[in-house]
């Protein structure tokens, strides 16, 4: 996983005063950063447009142009000048070379957005919006500095911001290229260092957040010879009024590796011969699953789950019930939350006095999140997004790795089975829904049909083919 800053301005000083770097030689490694990206990607000769603004995010863009200059068809436009000391050095520079300057945005290879980078505290003007909308309009492949022009420090538009197809962060990353509203302008994002290597720029300095990577997935697999399939431990899935809902967890619960999995409650449907059914919960229960297509709650039988003191995960219906205050006084039970930003509000509204709504919500999922969190840090919570947020107090990770191919009914469903399977195993809430969605993302990665296409049970089928690369 990868750590994530809020902002990185306490890390630029510190390489200024304990590792006597100057702003001058991180200019120049931000700016090499890009330069290797182009030669990697882009023949010489490449033409390459580099829009600069004012300050220091303009200057990195000057200095990308020294640096390519010869080997690519470089052409700076300067809209409105220079203002920072930086940007001024670096025009200075600059014009000792045959670098050509253009008065308006013009097609080419590369389109280098060096505008406005992270830090964004004010709504982009009239003139640079404009500019924006030309610069969309070029076919040339767009490149941003440090963070797509028009993306505040939140990671909100404002009130628009550049498409990348490619974004370039300095340092380390940003916690705004990870909200659910910058995911459509950052397109992909890499970091590159600013002279000292990733781990001594942030050495010292506890993240804000963790971004979640393939390489974090670590798959129940079975590794033990003597076992049955009690070892596995017993998920119990409260069947409700939409009965696909439930039988979708129960059957993504028992691919990922629930030695047993029982549909608790009256079941109308024919079940697959793998579920059991019953109308109270097994004795053996390890685990439960409570929410999907409940509609109505059964007295009795919430009266039995909040007996019990098995780990459960909650979802969908009970969002909307007051029944979820109960179940958040169990301060000693294992309690996962999987929300999406409707269901979160709700909960939110029941459960703390300042109103939410969703605009508002999504404008700050990581605040909204870390106080909700504050206030229940015995719960696990997942914010279901473009980009998922797991928190557990003080903790959070960010699973970047969601398609829109998910945004289909069921998806949520056989992620609760996912996650209850492996509470259900023995894992803790928050390992437990850090496995299970990486899994489910996947899972959705590797499906193979148009993505418009992809069923629910077409991720459980995904689920039991995964493997570790």
């Amino acid at each position: 996983m990868q750590p994530l800053y809020k902002t990185c301005y306490t890390l630029d000083q510190r390489c200024y005063e304990e590792y006597n770097l100057t702003e001058d030689i991180l200019m120049e490694h931000a700016s090499m950063g890009m330069a290797n990206y182009i030669r990697k990607n882009f023949k010489e000769q490449s033409s390459i447009l580099i829009v600069c603004g004012v300050g220091n995010n303009g200057a990195d863009g000057i200095v990308l142009a020294r640096q390519l200059q010869g080997a690519y068809d470089v052409k700076l436009h300067l809209p409105f000048g220079v203002r920072s000391v930086m940007a001024e050095v670096q025009l200075e520079r600059v014009q000792a070379l045959d670098i050509e300057f253009v008065d308006e945005v013009c097609e080419a290879d590369v389109i280098v957005d060096a505008i406005f980078g992270a830090g964004l505290s004010r709504e982009l003007d009239e003139i640079t919006r404009k500019l924006i909308v030309k610069m969309e309009a070029l076919d040339g492949f767009k490149i941003a500095c440090d963070v797509p022009t028009g993306i505040d420090v939140d990671g909100n538009p404002l009130p628009m911001a550049l498409f990348a197809d490619v974004t370039i962060t300095m340092g380390a990353l940003k916690e705004a290229l990870y909200s659910d509203m910058a995911k459509e302008y950052v397109g992909e994002v890499i970091c590159v260092n600013l002279g000292v290597s990733s781990k001594k720029y942030i050495e010292g300095f506890l993240p804000n957040a963790y971004l979640l990577e393939w390489g974090d997935m670590q798959l129940p697999f079975r590794d033990r010879a003597n076992t049955h399939k009690g070892t596995f431990g017993h998920l119990a899935v409260i069947v409700g009024e939409k009965e696909g809902a439930s039988l979708l967890s129960g059957l993504s619960a028992l691919r990922f590796g629930a030695g047993l999995v029982t549909m608790v409650g009256d079941f109308e449907t024919t079940l697959p011969l793998a579920l059991m059914q019953d109308i109270e919960l097994p004795y053996n229960t390890t685990a439960v699953a409570l929410g999907m297509g409940v509609l109505d709650f059964d007295k009795d039988i919430i009266e039995d789950v909040l007996e019990c003191d098995k780990p459960i995960i909650l979802d969908a219906g009970v969002f909307s019930s007051e029944t979820i205050l109960e179940f958040l006084e169990q301060r000693e039970r294992e309690i996962v939350l999987t929300p999406h930003p409707k269901e979160f509000v709700s909960l939110w509204n029941m459960t703390i006095e300042e109103p939410l709504h969703i605009a508002l919500l999504q404008a700050n999922r990581f605040e909204k999140v870390r106080e909700f969190c504050s206030l229940f840090p015995h719960v696990t919570l997942l914010l279901k997004g473009a980009n998922m947020i797991i928190a557990q107090g003080s903790k959070l990770y960010v699973n970047s790795f969601g398609t829109s191919q998910l945004s289909k009914g069921g998806s949520g469903d056989i992620l609760s089975g996912l996650i209850g399977s492996l509470l259900a195993q023995g894992y803790d809430g928050l390992e437990a829904t850090i496995q299970a969605s990486l899994a489910f993302t996947k899972a959705s990665a590797n499906y193979k049909g148009a993505s418009f296409s992809m069923m629910p049970m077409d991720l459980v089928e995904e689920i039991g083919l995964l493997k570790l690369s």
